[in-house]
């Protein structure tokens, strides 16, 4: 009798803790450190003076089974005093999209992520010196904006004038060895938001 209602107790909890990781635990919606960033204007625009964008590609995942949705992304940026946000995200691979909700399950979404200025005629130049981008997210039932991840890179004096130049943009990629991410001028502008987007845009 007693040995039965051990083997009982037990299977309940087992049930319990089962029923807890599968349906009810919300878990949290976590980023990978992205493989590439991009600074520099945006080459779909038609713009003579294209948007300025940060870019990057990288995965989200949940850490529970029943997997989060993403309402919203932006990147704050980071110089010195200096503080910008790039709040119009739109993200996908070939097929782009303005973001406006995004589930992630556990298993994870690759995406390439695109964040563009604000469109309220704010003014803002890559300067040289040290940057910390910070990717924040909020998730449906979370109360306010979560930071995903911050990242730290360093905008030369050669990178920053070349980006002065409307037409060149600077990709950081991640060195393994070096644990860093190491910057190269790129003069055509990538990756691009097609014209639908920009007209998605306004």
């Amino acid at each position: 009798m007693t040995i039965s209602l051990i083997i009982s107790i037990l299977a309940l909890g087992v049930s319990c803790l089962t029923a807890w990781f599968t349906l009810l635990r919300r878990g949290m919606v976590l980023m990978t450190q992205p493989t590439v960033i991009f600074f520099g204007p945006d080459g779909g625009s038609k713009s003579d003076n294209p948007p300025l964008k940060v870019f990057l590609r990288t995965l989200l995942y949940a850490t529970s089974k029943r997997g989060r949705i993403v309402e919203s992304m932006y990147i704050r940026l980071r110089r010195g005093e200096t503080t910008q946000n790039f709040n119009i995200w739109v993200y996908g691979d070939k097929q782009l999209v303005r973001g406006s909700g995004l589930f992630v399950p556990e298993s994870g979404v690759a995406a390439n992520h695109h964040f563009m200025l604000p469109s309220d005629g704010t003014s803002f130049h890559f300067l040289e010196g040290k940057y910390t981008v910070e990717v924040f997210a909020t998730v449906v039932g979370q109360r306010g904006s979560r930071l995903l991840h911050a990242i730290q890179l360093e905008l030369t004096g050669t990178e920053a004038t070349a980006l002065k130049q409307g037409d060149q943009g600077i990709y950081f990629d991640w060195g393994p060895d070096a644990a860093k991410y190491v910057g190269h001028i790129r003069s055509k502008r990538e990756p691009e938001l097609p014209h639908l987007i920009h007209d998605l845009l306004g």
